[in-house]
């Protein structure tokens, strides 16, 4: 009941509801540790439960909106809702990583390997568990259980679901992940400890030692396999059949967004980026690195000014759009791109003047707010999207989740290549 009442607490408001959670998740802690059954079962079922999502552009301006009030009026009361504001507009499950991660990964965990690892490792030990059901046992469960049952549920899940349901990798990498899987220990050891004792845990605990180094070793045995596999399904072994579903729900048009680079692109590089964002600034280099890298790339550039804390953001994003029409957008981003601490419609004039357009006509465009609808065409494609802050990134319609410095959105644009190229091939044939 008491899980229940978690899962129905998140319906609550943020702040109510957490509050609530957290009373219902002592409890449940609590019932089952007088139950017998083991408590930590409770943290992984509030684990399942915990929220994960993209942060809103809805609720990141209203953030901005308290912090902007707080700014006006600095008060404790203002102080205190800017601060709750910052906080809710991020996922519960980020939120509760970021302030545990440092505990669990410094603290907690290596002192519980400290506190159940130690084992004294003897001759007659060795012997014993080399004989020892209990030492056998884990050791197939990890090294060759492991595999067997990620692989297989993969496989299982595929098969029935007609397709529709299957690995975001290549099966060989599923394997690889399943071998990957037995390096675990903390909770092996956790297990060991609750149910063994004596000369059994010691048993399990040298099983446990020698399922981390075995499956590491049979890892790495996996992914060398790859050198044997014929380069045609190579491929396909490692990244999958390409994924068909689409993040990015408006699809680039050639007439309508602004593109660089080649014209019959293997990979499109899709950003969302707002000209007054210091992000996007340092990112401008990396743009122009991955089109030299790879000549087989479309870089397309879509909209998305922040105006709630870039007051210049709109205005920037409506000047490239009338410089575009005179035929100099990317002339006109490159040049706002380097100045984003000069913004001003003096500024914008000047640099009309610099890249060589008619500055009259453009001032007279900026002034009228000619390609506003054109610049919330772009807004509205982000939201739909899922594009709230800057920059984000769609590479072949799939959002690039993690870093976007050269070498992850190199690799990223790679994978994308690969897939590209296995969808090719499976046409053919």
């Amino acid at each position: 009941m008491a899980f229940v009442g978690i899962i129905i607490a998140r319906r609550f408001s943020r702040t109510i509801g957490r509050q609530v959670a957290v009373i219902l998740g002592i409890a449940m802690w609590f019932c089952l540790l007088l139950s017998g059954i083991d408590p930590v079962v409770s943290g992984l079922a509030i684990g399942l439960a915990t929220t994960a999502y993209v942060p809103l552009r809805t609720d990141l301006e209203r953030a901005t909106g308290l912090v902007r009030q707080f700014r006006e009026m600095p008060t404790p009361q203002l102080a205190h809702s800017a601060t709750t504001g910052l906080t809710d507009s991020l996922s519960e499950n980020e939120r509760i990583l970021f302030r545990l991660s440092p505990w669990t990964s410094y603290v907690v965990v290596p002192i519980f390997a400290l506190a159940n690892a130690g084992v004294v490792i003897t001759p007659e030990l060795l012997a014993r568990a080399a004989g020892s059901a209990v030492t056998i046992g884990i050791v197939l469960g990890y090294i060759v259980g492991k595999p067997i049952s990620l692989a297989g549920t993969a496989w299982v899940l595929y098969k029935i679901s007609g397709g529709r349901i299957r690995p975001q990798v290549g099966w060989l990498s599923v394997i690889g992940s399943g071998t990957a899987a037995g390096v675990g220990f903390t909770v092996s050891l956790l297990v060991a400890s609750i149910a063994l004792n004596g000369s059994s845990l010691a048993e399990a605990k040298i099983g446990i030692f020698l399922s981390v180094v075995g499956s590491a070793l049979l890892t790495w045995a996996v992914f060398k396999s790859v050198r044997f596999i014929p380069s045609v399904k190579r491929t396909r072994a490692l990244v999958g059949s390409p994924d068909r579903s689409q993040d990015l729900l408006t699809p680039v048009d050639s007439d309508v967004d602004h593109i660089r680079g080649t014209i019959h692109p293997a990979v499109t590089l899709v950003e969302y980026g707002d000209f007054e964002c210091g992000y996007c600034g340092r990112a401008a280099p990396t743009a122009e690195a991955l089109l030299e890298r790879h000549p087989d790339l479309a870089f397309v550039w879509r909209h998305l000014p922040l105006s709630d804390v870039h007051p210049n953001a709109l205005r920037a994003a409506e000047a490239t759009e009338a410089a575009g029409a005179q035929g100099a957008f990317w002339q006109m981003h490159d040049m706002l791109m380097g100045h984003q601490d000069k913004l001003s419609p003096a500024d914008l004039e000047s640099y009309a003047v610099q890249i060589g357009i008619d500055p009259e006509r453009f001032m007279d465009d900026l002034r009228s707010r000619a390609y506003a609808d054109r610049v919330s065409a772009d807004i509205r494609s982000a939201d739909q999207s899922g594009a709230a802050g800057t920059p984000t990134y769609f590479i072949n319609g799939q959002r690039h989740e993690g870093p976007y410095d050269i070498e992850s959105l190199s690799a990223a644009i790679n994978t994308a290549r690969a897939h590209t190229l296995e969808a090719v091939q499976s046409e053919d044939r």
